[in-house]
């Protein structure tokens, strides 16, 4: 026999719960790309030297898309951890 699962316990990705893990893994990513470029730029001195050459906006758009890419990265894998999850519980 298959044990019901509690209605107040939604844990579904569309769920205000749902969203709010899933809200949490971006920002989880988002921090860790914004570390790993700051820690690129100090240790990769070509990087550097490219974004000096590259102006503010350069700067700015480097950045931007670094922590985009980690942001969107995991939330993909924010919804792969909650619909596993589901499946489980």
């Amino acid at each position: 026999m298959r044990a019901k699962k509690s209605p107040n316990k939604s844990q579904n990705l569309i769920s205000p719960t749902g969203m709010i893990k899933l809200m949490t893994h971006a920002m989880m990513g988002a921090a860790l790309g914004l570390v790993f470029t700051f820690a690129l730029i100090l240790a990769n001195p070509a990087v550097a030297e490219l974004l000096n050459h590259g102006g503010r906006s350069a700067d700015f758009v480097f950045v931007l898309t670094m922590v985009t890419t980690f942001a969107i990265g995991a939330s993909l894998t924010g919804v792969v951890f909650i619909l596993n999850e589901d499946k489980q519980s």
